[in-house]
């Protein structure tokens, strides 16, 4: 077995119910096809119908179960609450929410317009607000108890960071509601998480987040310890665990998979990585010189 193989055992969300916004491509298609491959039904949303109608298909056919393609921009809070009755509609109750809808840009913030801010802000906040506001009430309305709401983050939701200003806002504002909701909402049966990937490429985002050669000349995978960017089923095999049963006693926490590469930029000194092993014999040389002056 190996960080590419399935983790949990087969049927570990049997008679689940998941609900995972942008579902049909990229991590959240990724984590979708794993959950409905542990046994759960599996309803993916996001504003393009015929693609979530065909990543539907598609997983049904590699992996069986029932799939549900819901359009809806969750965006728009009565639309939420349209997508989240069809669930219902549908499989008679939704028991996990994985709200991993978002939006990004790469860009200096003075070249960004009010419009811009927004079309992130609203999707990556607005949005997982609208989708864990409706649910949340609904579960809460109906006396369900043991359900999950997993929000997928980012490392800079608490660190902040140049050039993705909009974007960090919104996590930010994700996590803080993940923490908040995590104590007052538990006392209704709910457990409230976030997850905080790192570099997990998929050829849609990757490719317009850092087109053409950027990646490579940027030389992104040497921010990461590990040297290696992450493979889909390991943030798959971390996100099926913790809307599982198997972790029933964790409560507003936020896990982070990044190859340690937050560290790295955290720590002042990092940039010392570049030195060769000649030049640090040079520094011990010339700090024990010092010492002896």
């Amino acid at each position: 077995m190996g960080y590419k193989d399935p983790m949990l055992v087969p049927g570990a969300l049997a008679e689940k119910v998941v609900l995972v916004t942008g579902g049909g491509t990229g991590l959240g298609r990724s984590m979708a096809e794993y959950f409905l491959s542990l046994g759960a039904k599996v309803i993916i949303a996001s504003r393009r119908r015929e693609a979530l109608e065909q990543a539907a298909e598609e997983m049904m056919r590699a992996q069986g179960g029932s799939v549900l393609p819901l359009a809806c921009d969750i965006r728009v809070y009565e639309q939420v609450e349209a997508m989240i009755e069809a669930g219902y509609q549908a499989f008679g109750t939704i028991d996990a929410l994985v709200n991993n809808a978002a939006g990004n840009f790469v860009s200096p913030t003075e070249r960004l317009s009010v419009n811009a801010f927004d079309a992130v802000i609203d999707i990556v906040l607005k949005g997982t607000r609208n989708c864990t506001l409706a649910l949340g009430k609904r579960w809460i309305q109906n006396q369900e108890r043991d359900r999950v709401v997993l929000n997928i983050v980012t490392t800079y939701a608490w660190t902040g960071s140049p050039f993705v200003v909009p974007s960090a806002m919104a996590k930010a504002g994700v996590l803080a509601m993940t923490r908040s909701l995590a104590v007052e909402w538990a006392k209704y049966g709910m457990r409230h998480n976030a997850v905080a990937p790192g570099p997990f490429p998929t050829a849609g985002a990757w490719d317009r987040l850092m087109p053409g050669d950027i990646p490579q000349r940027l030389n992104v995978i040497e921010q990461i310890p590990l040297r290696r960017s992450g493979e889909h089923q390991e943030l798959a095999n971390l996100a099926a665990y913790m809307v599982s049963d198997f972790s029933a006693f964790m409560n507003g926490e936020v896990v982070t998979i990044d190859g340690g590469e937050w560290l790295q930029d955290a720590g002042q000194l990092s940039f010392l990585d570049k030195l060769t092993s000649e030049e640090w014999d040079w520094m011990e040389q010339q700090i024990k010189g010092a010492r002896r002056s």
